[in-house]
Parts: structure tokens; C-alpha cells; sequence
């Protein structure tokens, strides 16, 4: 049996529970899954100096992990390249996870963002991967990650993401958050196209890593 870290770089129990609730279709495989958050980090990781004050505190729980992958589930990847350095197994960053796996699913993706100021950071992203090219477009459902927690945003998903196949010509759709898995099937049931939450994504990812006993990056 493989372990797998999920690792919420926020200090939010409540995203934590939803990572758990949208992985249980991953929980009945011969991995043991399990999701933590970090105490020090701040409740939401919604701007650059949220990502910044978020890395040192991946870095040390990286270092220090006792797993056979580990994913970094924000989908901002705050310092990957910083935590695959530090850590002795493979590390996913569920953002790239999530645009690999909208590749092999249609041409160009759209992003549901949850703030604004995601959007830029989210192109930065996709330049440093050369992606951006396969961007239809980014768009927000302008909400914090203690408003999304509280409330149901199928309906304001549902919205945007209809934007993003009807005017931006998306033909997959990437929730660009780690708190909105729970509603991937009804979403992707009202769109009737494929719709791709990240920390599914991350974690599927990571388990195949497990299974072929990939090594980090700092052996």
C-alpha cells in the first residue's frame, strides 16, 4: 500500500473536509490517502503574498513528510519547484495535474477561477509550462475561500463555466480551486462537457507515481 500526503497549503479544516469528501471515489484503492492543512498559513491563499507566506511552510512539511508521493493542493502550486527539492518522493502540484489532464481531453480549457486576482497568476503558470496556447480562457467566480466553503456554487459555477465553452470556446473545463471537487459531477452533468477538479486530478497522479515508485527530486 502506497501513502499519499495531500497537503492543503491553507490553515482551513473546512477546505481540507471538502478535498476528503471530493477524493472518496479514490479511497477504496490500495492507497492510503490522507489530507492535512497547515496551522501557520492563512485561512484562504487568494493573492502572490498569500503564495509566498504559504512556501516556507510547504517546504518544511515536505521535508519532513512520511509518504510515498505528496500533493500540493492549491491550484496556485506555491513553490513546487521548491518542495520537489526538498522532498525525498514525487511531488504533484494539483494545478499542473490538472491541465495534463485536460489535454488529453479536448483542445483548449477554461478555468473557473475563485478571485480575480487568481487569473494573472494562473497565466504566469501556464507561460512557465508553455500551456498557454491551450487557454480558451480564465474567468471568476469573484467569491473568497470562506465564502465558497459556506455556501453551495453550483449555480455560479454552472454560470461561468458556461461562458467559458459558450463565448470562449473551452472544450474542457478545470475547477480552478481545491475547494470546488464536490460539485464535478453535477457541473459536468449540467455542461455535458468533461470537467476536471485538480485535486482529483493531483491525487490520481500522485498514486500512479506510487505505483511506479518514482523518486523525488532531492534523492
Amino acid at each position: 500500500m502506497g501513502n499519499i500526503l495531500v497537503i492543503n497549503p491553507n490553515s482551513s479544516k473546512a477546505v481540507t473536509r471538502s478535498m476528503e469528501a471530493c477524493l472518496e471515489p479514490l479511497f477504496d484503492r490500495r492507497h492510503a490517502i490522507r489530507c492535512i492543512e497547515l496551522a501557520k498559513s492563512p485561512p484562504g491563499i487568494e493573492t502572490d503574498e498569500h503564495v509566498d507566506e504559504v512556501i516556507p511552510y510547504l517546504v518544511e512539511a515536505a521535508r519532513n513528510a512520511r509518504a510515498d508521493a505528496i500533493v500540493v493542493s492549491c491550484f496556485s502550486d506555491p513553490g513546487i519547484d521548491a518542495v520537489r527539492a526538498a522532498a525525498n518522493v514525487p511531488v504533484t502540484g494539483i494545478a499542473e495535474a490538472a491541465y495534463l489532464a485536460a489535454l488529453g481531453l479536448g483542445p483548449r480549457f477554461g478555468i473557473v477561477s475563485l478571485g480575480p486576482s487568481s487569473i494573472a497568476r494562473h497565466r504566469r503558470y501556464l507561460e512557465k509550462l508553455n500551456l498557454q496556447a491551450r487557454l480558451a480562457g480564465d474567468r471568476s467566480i469573484d467569491m473568497t475561500i470562506v465564502q465558497l466553503v459556506a455556501t453551495d456554487v453550483v449555480d455560479r459555477v454552472c454560470a461561468i463555466a458556461t461562458q467559458l465553452r459558450d463565448k470562449d470556446g473551452a472544450d474542457v473545463i478545470i475547477l480552478g480551486c481545491a475547494g470546488l471537487g464536490s460539485y464535478r459531477e453535477a457541473i459536468q452533468d449540467r455542461l455535458r462537457l468533461p470537467v476536471v477538479d485538480p485535486v482529483q486530478a493531483g491525487v490520481a497522479l500522485a498514486c500512479t507515481h506510487a505505483d511506479l515508485r518514482y523518486v523525488g527530486r532531492a534523492q
